[in-house]
């Protein structure tokens, strides 16, 4: 069978009532009885609602209970229908490496990574004036390696002093979809981080054309800022899901923190919920009914159980296929996002000028060799982590 699903209480994201808000973001069944669905959980405010067990879920068919010993429901392993990648860019222009910040921008990073690295891949790159990125540490399977590769950070030579913030958000997010391009499951979530001390000088890229990059990404965006060059209005637009401003070094790891918590819960707030259906034919609505707190919310799906039988196993959902549905419709479930079709505008008169930055002479220091020029690559599956 293929994957099916229906549209309930608007669109395919659905919260229906209660203080809980489910989002369906797939749902798959197949013989003999198995069926799956994979979807978040939020509270009514918008916050994340982690750690739930297959016991915190009740399945109705039809509007009756299905039994959870019969069913034998099960909160499956995300990690097989699912990936989830954040790219963490880091500005490391003169105006960081020439003061006596690094090594404290290189234990926030670090000890980010370590955070996120248990729930998501991870990978690090840095920029200053240049035109490309420097690659600190790739997407990779080995466990810990990008809180293992920062320590690079500290030797980081810069070539150019001046800041490209907006050309390397733009890289950033093309990085990022090449990678996940390459899952091999069909759902696929990622998040930019990024840290700057200062606006963009170079003017490699423009204003416009960074924010048209940043609309036109599904992925999840946070900034974090420090000191009063970086203003709160490019921040909050560089950091659509959240950013965080400190006023100077010292509390850098503070901002960290919270960033790497929050995605950290937005990660543990999908389930995938799988379970034996008891129908043997015909058509069916089954709603899922999330229960936290007092707090209820539910989804409901269609599914077809024609040819159902025994031999169902729980733990062994169907795979979702993501493959042959409109751009439009994956749009909708959060999958799809083509920053090469975004449109190029002039700046607005507001878009900010460029300043002018006097050169600095980088400290010796063993150098991070920057990325090749990217080659245009128009991503198969972009996605996005349905975040705060």
């Amino acid at each position: 069978m293929t994957a099916r699903w229906s549209i309930v209480c608007g669109l395919l994201v659905v919260g229906c009532g209660g203080g809980l808000k489910p989002s369906l973001i797939d749902a798959a069944y197949r013989k003999p009885s198995n069926v799956a669905v994979y979807f978040a959980v939020d509270d009514d405010d918008g916050e994340p609602v982690a750690d739930l067990l297959a016991s915190d879920f009740n399945i109705y068919e039809d509007g009756k209970l299905v039994s959870r010993d019969e069913s034998r429901q099960s909160i499956v392993n995300p990690e097989v229908a699912a990936v989830h990648y954040t790219l963490l860019l880091v500005d490391m222009s003169a105006s960081v490496t020439e003061s006596d910040q690094v090594d404290k921008i290189v234990a926030a990073s670090t000890d980010f990574a370590a955070r996120v690295e248990p729930y998501q891949k991870v990978a690090v790159y840095a920029f200053d004036g240049s035109t490309n990125l420097y690659e600190v540490t790739p997407f990779t399977e080995s466990e810990a390696r990008a809180s293992q590769g920062l320590s690079k950070l500290s030797g980081f030579m810069t070539k150019d002093p001046s800041t490209n913030l907006h050309g390397a958000i733009v890289q950033a997010l093309d990085k990022l979809a090449q990678a996940l391009e390459q899952a091999k499951v069909p759902l696929r979530f990622g998040t930019l981080v990024v840290f700057t001390d200062g606006t963009d000088r170079a003017a490699r890229v423009t204003y416009q054309e960074m924010l048209d990059a940043i609309e036109a990404s599904e992925y999840s965006m946070f900034a974090i800022g420090v000191g009063n060059e970086i203003d709160d209005t490019t921040l909050s637009r560089i950091g659509k899901t959240g950013y965080i401003r400190v006023d100077n070094s010292a509390e850098l790891s503070d901002g960290f923190k919270q960033i790497g918590d929050r995605i950290v819960r937005h990660t543990r707030r999908y389930y995938l919920l799988s379970y034996c259906s008891p129908a043997r034919a015909g058509k069916h609505r089954v709603t899922v009914e999330a229960v936290a707190k007092g707090e209820r919310g539910e989804l409901s799906y269609d599914f077809d159980a024609n040819g159902f039988g025994p031999g169902c196993d729980a733990t062994k959902p169907p795979p979702f296929d993501t493959t042959g549905r409109s751009l439009r419709s994956r749009r909708k479930m959060g999958l799809v996002a083509d920053p090469k079709k975004r449109e190029r505008r002039a700046p607005p008169a507001t878009a900010p000028a460029p300043a002018v930055q006097q050169p600095v002479q980088p400290a010796a220091s063993t150098p991070v060799e920057p990325e090749p020029a990217p080659q245009p690559v128009t991503p198969a599956v972009e996605s996005k982590s349905t975040t705060p």
